[in-house]
């Protein structure tokens, strides 16, 4: 059997992770799942024009609305720290910098994700 390892790599026990094939899919599954409430998104936001302030308040408050959001909300958050996670693992090469930057990303996603989470859930439940 043909191994595409090094003689020096199996000796180290270098290889794979296992770990990139989760990657891939989660970012496949977020990317497949952005589609349709991407869309969805920019029909209501379309059927939106023109209306009040109130109106629109009252259509994201629904909880039919409020749901798909709250799914958006998460898909995005979530493909777009996966999608940076790699480009900086592809492109910072000092360690410190790419685990600071790693770290800084997945934050900001969790941080950023959970306030626009918030705000939707005030909206329905009417805060």
């Amino acid at each position: 059997m043909s191994t595409l390892r090094s003689p020096l790599g199996r000796v180290r026990g270098l290889g794979s992770a296992k770990e990139g094939v989760a990657h891939w899919w989660a970012q496949r599954v977020t990317a497949v799942a952005l589609v349709p409430l991407t869309l969805w998104f920019v029909v209501s936001v379309l059927a939106l024009a023109g209306a009040s302030y109130d109106q629109a308040l009252a259509f994201f408050a629904a909880p039919h609305r409020a749901v798909p959001m709250l799914l958006l909300i998460v898909a995005l958050f979530h493909h777009a720290q996966l999608g940076l996670q790699v480009v900086i693992e592809d492109y910072v090469h000092q360690e410190g910098a790419k685990i600071a930057l790693l770290l800084l990303v997945k934050g900001l996603a969790i941080l950023l994700a959970t306030l626009a989470g918030f705000a939707v859930l005030k909206l329905a439940f009417g805060g």
